[in-house]
């Protein structure tokens, strides 16, 4: 299969690349590469024959029809996106832009590339959300999103993606479009970019800087590896069904200091520091706007369907993610 995956070069999308060729896929990535994409996530298979690379921005559809005429894909994953919640309160105007607008240059250039090929019936265009867009649970671990739960989102970032998976849904059953959506809970892995939650803990410990947790840290999500994740998505564009919506969760719900306390037990064994522990250094700050109290995903859907569960544990996961950043500081 020749897939088309944007933001290639970011967390999500790299990961889906890296696997992909590895499985013996074409893909070609595009990526705009701003601020948190990085060529250095996709560098274990740069050099394959299988591999193509195009800068381009999800915002600039010339930019879109050019590369889909040049590569004809067989199928989109659409990984593109502003993903950081503070940022999004921050500057919500990027998320505007990047998610709502070049989510819709995205369609119309799928579309349009579609129509021109004579709509063939194996197309798919697969669109990558998030579980944010359903807004917050309380603490009741019997009650979990599933993908019939009311959107309900809360910041500029999850409204962006609510925004972006109506637009997927309206193109497939206004235009017959082949698509595919999927929501996750919140990734994690190797090759994160250090402004979520683990990065951030992780290399704020090893430079003996205060490790901040918003409000009393009870906020719970569901962590999901992001290799873990990447295999789902490709399981998701291969078997699943056309129009319907998959939650992709990791199965391994923890409050936020709950996992901060975890990652430093785990740098506490990898690499000691004298006179304490790493959770010496934690500290309570105010907690952000509109911060959901709690994310959990009921992944019955994907799992009864198609097969797929998480294959890694939040505490493995952690640390394989705590030693990739000690092997790879610079």
């Amino acid at each position: 299969m020749r897939i088309l995956v944007t933001g290639g070069a970011g967390f999500v999308g790299s990961a889906v690349v890296r696997l992909a060729i590895a499985r013996g896929h074409e893909v070609i990535n595009v990526d705009a590469l701003t601020y948190s994409a990085c060529l250095d996530n996709v560098a274990a298979v740069a050099n394959s024959s299988l591999y193509r690379f195009e800068q381009a921005d999800v915002r600039n559809r010339g930019a879109l029809d050019r590369i889909f005429a040049a590569h004809r894909p067989d199928a989109v994953i659409n990984a593109a996106a502003e993903s950081h919640v503070d940022r999004s309160i921050d500057a919500p105007g990027d998320f505007i832009e990047t998610n709502i607008t070049g989510t819709y240059n995205m369609l119309e250039a799928a579309r349009a590339y579609w129509t021109n090929e004579g709509k063939p019936q194996h197309f798919r265009f697969h669109h990558i959300s998030t579980d944010e867009v359903f807004g917050s649970l309380p603490p009741d671990p019997g009650l979990k999103f599933t993908e019939e739960t009311p959107y309900d989102p809360r910041s500029p970032y999850s409204a962006s993606k609510a925004a972006s998976d109506h637009l997927v849904r309206a193109w497939h059953e206004t235009f017959g479009l082949k698509v595919l959506l999927t929501n996750c809970s919140n990734n994690y892995g190797p090759y994160h970019f250090p402004e979520k939650l683990i990065p951030v803990i992780i290399l704020k410990a090893l430079a003996g800087e205060p490790l901040p947790i918003y409000g009393d840290g009870s906020n719970i999500r569901d962590w999901l590896f992001v290799e873990d994740h990447a295999d789902a998505l490709l399981l998701v564009l291969e078997r699943g069904q056309i129009g319907r919506s998959y939650n992709i969760g990791g199965e391994n719900e923890r409050t936020n200091l709950e996992l901060v306390t975890t990652l430093c037990a785990i740098l506490d064994v990898k690499r000691p520091k004298a006179g304490g522990s790493y959770a010496d250094q934690i500290t309570f700050v105010t907690d952000r706007p509109g911060h959901d109290a709690r994310y959990a995903i009921d992944p019955s859907r994907i799992r009864e369907e198609l097969g797929w569960r998480p294959s890694v544990t939040v505490e493995e996961g952690l640390e394989r993610t705590v030693q990739w950043y000690l092997d790879n500081e610079a």
